[in-house]
């Protein structure tokens, strides 16, 4: 019986399972490209529209309060009055005031009687002067007691806050009441450095409250500011609006919305943004010769779907719009539709 020689089977069965281990790792290496969709990027011209944060202001606040502490006698006005400049406000306790009127009246007659005696030589110009003085001391004293008796409105406005009640000693430690100016009021915003040579007195922006839904304002710029903060690199803008109806109340949030003209930049889908965890820093993957490339971008405005990027990619460049999360800079990858 002749031998069956099993080497040269042994020999191809050997090659052909390596054959088979190399197709395998040839379609895992295949496999395991990462796929993603990428979308080419261009260069639009975009509104440099900017909102800002604000809270509104009166025009002019007044703290109503006598120079020296004493009874309040009368409150004229309660929170929420609308008063007029001149107007009374409160009465303080009076008795100095009569006290001090007494005072002068007797000054008066004093100097009347100084001046006729010095007419015909039975006073001297010395007494003369320290009767006209004391007259004057006097005056003075019971013009101040009078401002500090009867406190008036130094203001067109509202009464916004009331701190005592009739009969209460006024102490000194807060105002009497708060008179405010709100017509016209103000916002104050902080506005980029690099915009500090487009913002213009008189320059007018789109002022919106959340308690007038879908309702727009329109204020105009009113002052600017002359320094740049150096820790914010923003320099102070106040807004004004004109407020006749009275309708915008101090202590409202306010959104201010600024045109700064158009500037061509890169537009890319949002979903190509990625935020890197712990850092407010933004970035996205730039596809390129089937691998992608890590690159730190400038937002600029949100555009419905898209965001303005002011600096990072270029006009023609493929970003990755989806897949993100598996890759890594440098990885090589494969671009599904």
């Amino acid at each position: 019986m002749k031998k069956l020689n099993l080497f040269p089977i042994l020999i191809i069965a050997i090659l052909l399972v390596a054959c088979g281990k190399k197709q395998e790792a040839k379609t895992d290496t295949i496999e395991l490209k990462n796929k993603v969709k990428t979308a080419m990027v261009s260069v639009r011209e975009v509104a440099q529209n900017n909102e800002f944060t604000a809270t509104v202001e009166p025009e002019v606040k007044n703290n109503i309060a006598p120079a020296t502490p004493g009874r309040i006698r009368k409150i004229f006005v309660e929170v929420g009055a609308r008063v007029s400049k001149g107007q009374k406000l409160a009465q303080m306790d009076n008795v100095n005031l009569s006290n001090s009127e007494v005072q002068i009246e007797n000054l008066r007659r004093s100097f009347k009687r100084v001046s006729g005696l010095f007419a015909v030589g039975g006073a001297s110009q010395q007494e003369l002067d320290n009767a006209q003085l004391q007259l004057d001391v006097a005056e003075t004293n019971l013009k101040n007691l009078g401002e500090n008796t009867f406190l008036l409105s130094p203001i067109t406005g509202i009464i916004t806050a009331r701190n005592y009640d009739e009969g209460d000693m006024y102490s000194g430690q807060m105002p009497l009441m708060t008179v405010m100016q709100i017509s016209p009021v103000k916002l104050k915003i902080n506005v980029s450095e690099s915009k500090y040579t487009i913002v213009k007195t008189g320059m007018p922006v789109d002022v919106k409250f959340d308690v007038f839904e879908n309702e727009t304002f329109t204020g105009k710029v009113s002052l600017i500011y002359p320094v740049i903060d150096d820790r914010t690199r923003t320099f102070g803008v106040e807004v004004k609006i004109n407020n006749a109806n009275g309708k915008v109340r101090p202590g409202m949030f306010a959104r201010v919305k600024m045109n700064f003209g158009n500037a061509k930049n890169v537009v890319v889908p949002d979903m190509a943004i990625i935020k890197q965890s712990g850092s407010a820093e933004r970035y996205v993957y730039v596809y390129a010769d089937g691998k992608v490339t890590y690159r730190k971008v400038e937002l600029g405005q949100r555009l419905g779907a898209e965001y303005e990027l002011l600096s990072g990619i270029e006009n023609g460049e493929t970003v990755v719009v989806s897949g993100q999360s598996k890759l890594n800079d440098g990885m090589e990858v494969e671009v599904v539709k």
